[in-house]
């Protein structure tokens, strides 16, 4: 059917796209759906590619960097993403603009790029740095796997600790609904 590189390309495609859909704009209602469908996303693609993870040497660190990466991408993200109570509703809602957007396609766009030019533009200096350093492929390709999905939870979890974090509003207070009523 698909390659592996077609697959993760549409992954890839499939992952910005629905953050960006999710989280682009203002009053961005934070809700059951909105924190489950990443963690979704991250479930389905975890078993498509993920090999078993190296424990030791280089490729452990390869791995383990990627992590890290996923890590700083995922605290980039949520530090622009803007959480806040919906002066209409009181609900927890979020807001996200251009540099929100910019940082999670230059992430994605990088890691597609990564791959694609590991198939077709520096294979032979890929395959020997591999060889050189001893990591294996599947290594890398964990890598680029948890980068992604570490950057995924982090974003999801940190936008649902700091919507649950939002003081409560305080009874009698004429804001969103009551306020409304009058």
């Amino acid at each position: 059917m698909f390659s592996e590189l077609t697959q993760a390309m549409i992954i890839n495609g499939a992952v910005l796209t629905a953050t960006l859909h999710s989280d682009l704009g203002r009053a961005r209602k934070i809700g059951p759906m909105r924190v489950l469908r990443p963690l979704g996303i991250a479930a389905g693609v975890i078993p498509l590619f993920l090999d078993p993870i190296v424990t030791h040497g280089a490729g452990l660190a390869v791995e383990l960097a990627g992590v890290a990466v996923g890590l700083l991408a995922g605290l980039g993200a949520l530090a622009l993403l803007h959480v806040y109570r919906s002066p209409r509703t009181d609900r927890p809602v979020s807001r996200a603009g251009w540099g929100y957007a910019l940082l999670w396609t230059t992430v994605v766009g990088v890691r597609a790029a990564f791959s694609y030019g590991s198939a077709h533009w520096f294979p032979d200096q890929l395959a020997s740095w591999c060889q050189a350093h001893q990591v294996s492929g599947a290594a890398i390709t964990n890598a680029l796997i948890f980068m992604a999905v570490v950057m995924l939870t982090v974003r999801t979890g940190g936008l649902t600790l700091r919507a649950l974090r939002l003081p409560a509003v305080e009874p009698g207070r004429a804001t969103g609904p009551a306020l409304a009523r009058r």
